[in-house]
Parts: C-alpha cells; sequence; structure tokens
C-alpha cells in the first residue's frame, strides 16, 4: 500500500510539473541583485536625471556572455563592466570630454579610456555579438541630417561599431560602413552568425536591415501594413465591419539562426455603443507573430500569442481588460519572449513556436522606489534589468534560462 500511495505522488507530481508549462497559471521568480552604481559624472557613474535637460533618458543595458554594457546618453559613454560591477572599459566621446568638462580626470592614465572620434550623441540602444563586437545607435549632427521629402522621413540616426578591444571600426549607414542615416531606430539586434539587424519606423510600418558580417547591407525588407494579412470580425467573434479592422506591427525581430523575421501584429476593431450606435473607440482583438522568409518574402504559418488580463472589480462587478505583451526578442533556444509591465513588476510570456510550450511568470519589482528602468533579454534567456532610484542605479537579473529548463526537464 506504501508503494502505491508513493508511485501515485510521483504520477501526480510530474502531472503537476509538466501542466506547468502548458498552464496559464503565474508564479513569480525572485530577482538577483548583482551591483550598483553610483550617479554623477566620474568614469563610474551615471547621469540620468539632469534637471537642466528635457526630453527621453537614453540611458540602457545590454548583457552578454555575464558581461555587462550600459549606455549612459546623457554623458556620451559607455561602461563595460563584469557581474560584479568592476569597470573593464570606457568608451567616451572625445569631443565631449574635451576642455574642462568635469568627469574623467584619470582617462589618459590608462588603457581602459576608449575614446570616440565620432560626434554622435548616443541614444541608449545597444547590442554586442558573440565577438563582443559592439553596436551602440548613434545621432549625427543636425548638419549631416538628410531628408527624404517624398516619404516625408528624417535620416539621422546610425550604428556605431566597436571592435573586441574597444576600438572604433566604423559607423553603419543604410548601405553599410558609411552609409545615408537611418530613420527613427526602433531597436537593434545582433544574431548568433554574428549578423547586425536594424529595425527602423517608416510611414506605413517597419523597415528591417539586415547586415553581413563584414558590416555591408545584405538584405533591406519592408514590411508594411498593407501586406500584412488580414483577420475576419467572425474569427475573433466581434460584430463588427471588416472594414473597422487596425492593424499595427509593434515590433520586428530576427531569428538568432535562420534567415527569417518574426513580425508581431495586433489586431484592433473598432467599438459601437450599443445605445447610440457610435463609434466609441477600437477594441484590442487579437496578436499574430508571423515568420517571414527574407529570400522568398513570403509569410509563414503564424503564432497565436495569447494576451495580458487584468481584472479590475467596482461595484459587486468585474471587468476584464485585455492587453496584448510586446515582443522582446527570441533566444537561440528558439523562445519567444513577450513582455508587459504591471503594477507589481513585469509579466512575461514565454512560448516555443511549433509547441504547446508556454511558460507566463512575474518579475517582481518595487515601482515605488523606481524612477527608471531599462530592461535587457540575453541571447541564452536571462533577463537583466538597470533599476534607478533617487539614489543609485542597481543591475539586477532573472534567471528566466534554468527556469525554462528545469521546467521541462520536469
Amino acid at each position: 500500500m506504501m508503494k502505491f500511495f508513493a508511485a501515485l505522488s510521483l504520477v501526480l507530481c510530474s502531472i503537476l510539473l509538466s501542466s506547468c508549462v502548458k498552464s496559464n497559471k503565474v508564479l513569480s521568480i525572485s530577482e538577483t541583485k548583482l551591483f550598483s552604481l553610483d550617479y554623477g559624472n566620474f568614469e563610474e557613474q551615471l547621469n540620468i536625471f539632469n534637471v537642466t535637460k528635457t526630453g527621453a533618458i537614453n540611458t540602457s543595458i545590454a548583457m552578454r556572455d555575464g558581461f555587462f554594457y550600459v549606455v549612459n546618453g546623457e554623458t556620451r559613454k559607455i561602461l563595460s563592466l563584469n557581474s560584479y560591477g568592476d569597470l573593464l572599459a570606457l568608451y567616451y566621446s572625445e569631443d565631449f570630454y574635451s576642455g574642462n568638462r568635469e568627469g574623467l580626470k584619470n582617462r589618459a592614465q590608462t588603457s581602459m579610456w576608449k575614446p570616440v572620434s565620432y560626434p554622435f550623441f548616443l541614444n541608449g540602444k545597444i547590442a554586442v555579438d558573440s565577438r563582443k563586437y559592439m553596436y551602440a545607435v548613434g545621432i549625427v549632427p543636425k548638419e549631416r541630417n538628410e531628408q527624404d521629402e517624398k516619404e516625408n522621413l528624417l535620416y539621422s540616426q546610425v550604428v556605431l561599431r566597436f571592435s573586441s578591444d574597444g576600438s572604433v571600426i566604423d559607423y553603419i549607414g543604410q548601405q553599410g560602413p558609411g552609409g545615408t542615416p537611418f530613420p527613427n531606430i526602433k531597436n537593434i539586434y545582433t544574431t548568433e552568425n554574428n549578423e547586425l539587424v536594424v529595425v527602423c519606423s517608416t510611414n506605413d510600418g517597419l523597415c528591417a536591415y539586415w547586415f553581413g558580417v563584414n558590416g555591408f547591407l545584405r538584405y533591406q525588407i519592408p514590411v508594411k501594413l498593407s501586406s500584412i494579412p488580414r483577420i475576419t470580425p467572425e474569427s475573433v467573434n466581434v460584430s463588427a465591419s471588416p472594414n473597422d479592422l487596425y492593424i499595427t506591427i509593434e515590433n520586428i525581430v530576427p531569428d538568432c539562426y535562420a534567415g527569417q523575421l518574426y513580425i508581431k501584429v495586433d489586431y484592433y476593431f473598432s467599438h459601437t455603443d450599443i445605445e447610440s450606435k457610435t463609434q466609441s473607440g477600437i477594441d484590442y482583438v487579437k496578436t499574430l507573430v508571423y515568420p517571414l522568409n527574407i529570400e522568398t518574402g513570403v509569410f509563414g504559418e503564424s503564432v497565436n500569442i495569447s494576451s495580458y488580463e487584468d481584472s479590475v472589480t467596482e461595484d459587486f462587478s468585474k471587468l476584464v481588460y485585455h492587453m496584448p505583451y510586446d515582443f522582446w526578442g527570441i533566444t537561440r533556444n528558439n523562445w519567444m519572449f513577450f513582455v508587459v509591465t504591471t503594477e507589481s513588476g513585469f509579466n512575461v510570456q514565454m512560448i516555443q513556436p511549433g509547441t504547446q510550450n508556454v511558460i507566463k511568470r512575474n518579475l517582481a519589482v518595487d515601482f515605488k522606489d523606481v524612477i527608471y528602468y531599462s530592461l535587457s533579454l540575453s541571447s541564452e534567456g536571462i533577463i537583466s534589468a538597470l533599476l534607478c532610484d533617487k539614489d543609485s542605479a542597481k543591475v539586477v537579473w532573472w534567471r528566466t534560462d534554468n527556469l525554462i529548463d528545469s521546467v521541462l526537464k520536469s
């Protein structure tokens, strides 16, 4: 009898663990704090909250193989650090720190300082490939901006390319090294083949520029709203006209190995008030991710992405809201990561296309002390974050790679 109950317990445990992959039950995983960075103008400090300037904060973080790269656009420098917070290299704008500007006083005394002669303002986006080549998005001076009057686009951004020894190789534009600046860059990615992919916003969608290892353009892939497959109201149980459909291309992410892009599309239908019979807004109804073959330009079979659900209880009634996740990236093990910010932190959905494997987890963050944050996803599936409060900026990570391995083995 004891053997029977022991065997039964093992069976129940295995069923419970395997169902974690396929169920929508959301659990929290704890963060690991690695190190902190103080605020200030000196080499190992960040200057983020400059009260004399307005606009977006241009500071972000990336992690590759346990090494961290922090772009501090406000002071035009990039910090390379290990997982203990030790400064390994510092890249700085030679023009910005010329003269008597405060900070980097000892830069001439060590090989750790890497001057950048290109007069670019760093806007915070950064990526690193397996060779430790670093790519950082920069905004060129106004006199070097170009205007496309036909498309009504401003070409003002380029990608600085650094070699593994810290020297600046060149900057990459639309055609490759020294090319025409890009329109607004939404994201940059590196593949496992050490190729760079730049995703830009256009007036009618997004456009991906895929560069070879040598930095020269291989493919330019415009993804226009008019090319996206449409859905019918009946397919999502909505009472509306097909003409009431609205489509947004939220993001484009390259495959780590194969020559394809993943296009995340959010679908909306206009909402009609029942009593007044007038259009009163639009409702989110569905998210699909389409693989796109960059050789043929043909869409593959779509992957359905469930929405994030939030509920509000008021006057004995419960309202459920659906929100689309942001498409974050795809790992070398072919797991798609999606994220949405909530009141309690970040809700992450991990999906393995072609299987029924779906994992959802909460990354708990106390936002009452966080003034600014930046997230990063590594190719292994490790989530890192730069969490800034009023006193310092701490670097943490969540080992979601270990979570995936343990759940799949169970």
